[in-house]
């Protein structure tokens, strides 16, 4: 996924707004070593610095990492993979707030990776889309894929069930504390266009595959098809289901 920084500060400022309880359950402490995986544009990165810990924002777009040492010159940021970062010294906690569904083809993988940049007894706390996350939006853009005799798309997301997380991190060394999973409908306050917008921000990936002239009718049918279930009077709605955990390396 090629992100634009520009559009993910200001059009989706929500993704970090929500992401704030998440720090509180992270709870960080003064002098800690955090590392915040899946950084963005570092907003919350800064939150969690603000706190008195010492952070390390990854992030695998070299335009999220470029913004994010713009805005937050005092604070440290690479970019690095999910599924294979290395560090040089453990942490005593990895975040990370709605960027996992996106390390979907290696899940394993990444938490591999979390624990070994994790001190024995480090936290591990993050939220991601669960099952059923944005389950409206893709059955209207499969619809229409599959109407327009287009493939069906190749979905870029990991969204897993509690039970298969779990069993996932279990399986990956942690011994997990907390887990929610809670439907979360969102406003899609910057998407005038309501799905058509989501597509373009969330899954322009798939439109790349779309013969230019089918991609303006693909969009308005995928509107057609998503506003029963997401149109209400006061705007668009994202039908977002989240999975929050806190986890500790064994």
């Amino acid at each position: 996924m090629n992100w634009n920084a520009r559009t993910y500060d200001s059009g989706l400022g929500y993704i970090s707004a929500y992401g704030a309880p998440l720090v509180d359950l992270l709870d960080p402490r003064p002098g800690e070593r955090v590392l915040d995986l899946g950084c963005g544009t570092g907003v919350l990165t800064a939150e969690i610095a603000s706190r008195g810990a010492r952070v390390l924002g990854i992030d695998g777009s070299p335009a999220m990492i470029e913004k994010a040492l713009a805005q937050y010159p005092g604070l440290d940021f690479i970019v690095g993979d999910g599924r294979d970062f290395v560090v040089a010294q453990p942490y005593d906690a990895v975040f990370s707030n709605a960027a996992l569904h996106w390390m979907g083809s290696e899940p394993d993988a990444v938490i591999a990776s979390v624990r070994e940049a994790l001190t024995p007894g480090g936290r591990f706390v993050a939220e991601m889309g669960g099952a059923g996350n944005c389950a409206a939006l893709i059955a209207a853009v499969s619809t229409a894929w599959r109407e327009h005799g287009l493939r069906d798309p190749d979905l870029p997301w990991y969204f897993p069930t509690p039970a298969e997380y779990a069993a996932r991190l279990e399986k990956g060394g942690f011994v997990v504390r907390i887990l929610e999973y809670f439907d979360r409908p969102t406003p899609l306050d910057e998407c005038p266009n309501g799905a058509a917008d989501w597509v373009r921000m969330f899954a322009g990936s798939l439109l790349h595959q779309v013969p230019a002239e089918l991609v303006e009718p693909l969009l308005r049918r995928v509107n057609e098809l998503a506003a029963p279930a997401l149109r209400r009077e006061t705007g668009w709605m994202a039908d977002y289901v989240r999975l929050r955990f806190a986890a500790v390396r064994r």
